[in-house]
Formats: structure tokens, C-alpha cells, sequence
């Protein structure tokens, strides 16, 4: 069975596969759900992020939600959510990690019962210069990337000025480093690839093979530079795919909205453009992508036009049959998750 857990602009769309199909509920109605978190070694539990609402905690697949957090979180912004695959915590659960508006990270090593702020974080150099564009009184947690090769790596991206990380979970800090990318807004580890780390970002596309010690900007082909979505198939670190826009505004905003997707992998090694079963790119806001831990060549996509899955590594795309309603055309979806059992 498939779980797919998408966030839309005032709920959370719950998708579980049947043999007749999928069914479809919306969850946390009023929430505006910002970051979504599968436990890896508890199939049906997940945690959702909302910007203005908190931190949620689901133990059925996204059927039920109950807030966690409070007394811990400081801010009801949580802007991102994530559960470490390697380092285990109390109570038969991972570690999990939450960032928010303004910057803060929280580390929670019983299942969400209890957080404790990491605050070295907000110690480094570069905290002095974070501003988000749109809002540039604040800046908040983008994306937590825990290590997938490394217990204790952690990497965090904040929107916007700095790609920093840490090497005992939270706990110390190294800040960025000048080639490093600026506005990283999906960054991701692989399995295969050990010290490899892939950012799609405002400033670009980065690739870093040191840990990001030293990054390289492979664009050959790229004529779209705004970056947002990112995933890089589960058995092959060649293979990756992104969504892209000239710009914040094509990207984010419905009324002007152009967005595309690309892929590159090994042969060839430049980034294509890729529009087979996908919806034109005028009036599609930016796509957020995510690859299937399970099924190689298997991705999935969701935007403003629907829910899209991939199952030959991002070359044609065909849409889910569910129901999608007029009034989410004009809604930007914020956060995508997949458990698959």
C-alpha cells in the first residue's frame, strides 16, 4: 500500500492506495502545512509541520493528527519537519528535527513527546546576515537533511543565507562556506553516494561530493535557474530531477505562474527538459518532487495542476486519478511525503 501525504495552502490531502484506486480525505483543515516527515521505522507515523499551527504527529497514516510540541516550540511557524533514518531515539522511534520562523531548530528523541532547542545554531556567523526576501525582518528553517550515510549529520538550509551542518545531531554547528549555495530550498543525501549532497536552490543547482566542503554548479542545459524541487532516484545517484522557473514570482504566484521540470543522469549528463504527461508550464506553479525509497525510477510530483508519478526515472509522467478541485488551481502546494509498505 501507498501513502501520500500532500500539503496543500489550507489542508493536508491524505492519498492511500486500494485495489480500486485511491482514496482521498483532506486532514488539518484551517492548517497551512509547510513540511511532512514519515518515521522510517513506523509504518503509518508521520509529522507535519504548518506555518501558524505547529507541529502535528499522525500514527495511522494521516487519518487522525494530534499536536506535539507545545511548551517546546517557541513558534507555532514550523517550517520544516524531519526524521533521521540512522539514529535512534526512545520509545521504538527515530530521532526527529523541526525548524522554524524565526530560525530555531528543536531536536526530539522521543517520537515529539518532548523538544529541546539546539541552540548553537543561531551562534554562527552568517545568523547575522539571514533575511527572507518577502519578509526581510525574518528568515526561517528551509530544510533539515539528516545524513543518510552518517548518524549525527545533519544539514540545514536557511531561507535565505546559509547551507550549515552538524556532525552530532544538532548539538554544534559549522556554518557555510562562500561557493556554497545561498538559498537552498530542497537539499538531499544518498545511499549510494556517501559525503554527496545535492541542493536545488534559488541560486542555482549545487552538487557538493566533500560534504560540502567544496560545490560545483553542473547547468549544462539548464535555462531555468530558480530551483525548488529536487529528487535523485533511490538506486542510481545519476539520476535527478528538479523543478525550475525563471524567477520567485513565476514560480510562486498563480497569476503568473511558468514552471518546468528537468532531468539529468548519466547519459546524458546534461539537464533535459521533460514534459511528457505533464501540464503546460504556463499556469503551474513550481513542483515539489520526491523519490520513491523503494522503486527504482519511481517519482513523484505535485503542483497547482495535480498529483504526477514517474516509473521510468522522470521521463514521462502521468497524473493521478483523483479528484482535484477547481480552487486548488489557484493553490500552491507546499510539501509532499511517500510511505511505501
Amino acid at each position: 500500500m501507498t501513502t501520500i501525504l500532500a500539503g496543500m495552502q489550507g489542508s493536508l490531502l491524505v492519498l492511500k492506495s486500494s485495489k480500486d484506486g485511491w482514496k482521498v480525505h483532506e486532514s488539518l483543515m484551517g492548517t497551512h502545512p509547510e513540511s511532512i516527515a514519515f518515521d522510517p521505522i513506523n509504518p503509518g507515523t508521520a509529522y507535519c509541520g504548518t506555518f501558524g499551527e505547529g507541529i502535528w504527529k499522525t500514527a495511522d497514516g494521516g487519518q487522525n493528527w494530534d499536536k506535539v510540541g507545545k511548551g517546546f516550540i517557541s513558534s507555532p511557524n514550523v517550517t520544516s519537519v524531519s526524521v533521521s533514518p540512522l539514529e535512534k531515539g526512545t520509545e521504538g522511534s527515530n530521532v526527529v528535527y523541526a525548524g522554524t520562523e524565526p530560525s530555531e531548530f528543536y531536536r526530539s528523541d522521543d517520537g515529539g513527546h518532548s523538544w529541546k532547542r539546539m541552540i548553537s545554531l543561531n551562534n554562527l556567523s552568517s545568523s547575522q546576515s539571514w533575511s527572507f526576501p518577502p519578509r526581510p525582518w525574518t528568515h526561517h528553517v528551509r530544510w533539515i537533511e539528516p545524513d543518510v550515510n552518517s548518524p549525527g549529520y545533519v544539514f540545514v538550509a536557511i531561507e535565505a543565507g546559509a547551507l550549515v551542518q552538524s556532525h552530532d545531531g544538532g548539538r554544534t554547528w559549522i556554518d557555510r562556506v562562500k561557493q556554497g549555495p545561498y538559498d537552498t530550498h530542497t537539499l538531499a543525501t544518498h545511499r549510494k553516494a556517501p559525503r554527496r549532497l545535492y541542493s536545488s536552490a534559488g541560486d542555482g543547482y549545487f552538487e557538493s561530493f566533500d560534504y560540502g566542503e567544496t560545490w560545483n554548479k553542473p547547468i549544462a542545459g539548464l535555462k531555468h535557474h530558480y530551483l525548488y524541487g529536487l529528487g535523485v532516484d533511490s538506486q542510481d545517484p545519476q539520476t535527478v530531477i528538479v523543478s525550475a522557473s525563471s524567477g520567485a514570482w513565476q514560480a510562486h504566484y498563480a497569476e503568473d505562474a511558468k514552471s518546468f521540470i528537468y532531468r539529468r543522469s548519466e547519459d546524458p549528463r546534461e539537464w533535459e527538459l521533460i514534459s511528457k504527461g505533464l501540464p503546460e508550464p504556463g499556469g503551474t506553479m513550481i513542483s515539489i518532487l520526491v523519490a520513491s525509497s523503494k522503486n527504482a525510477g519511481e517519482f513523484y510530483a505535485v503542483s497547482n495542476r495535480g498529483i504526477f508519478c514517474s516509473t521510468d526515472s522522470g521521463i514521462s509522467w502521468k497524473a493521478l486519478d483523483i479528484p482535484w478541485p477547481r480552487e486548488y488551481h489557484s493553490q500552491h502546494p507546499w510539501s509532499l511525503a511517500i510511505e511505501e509498505e
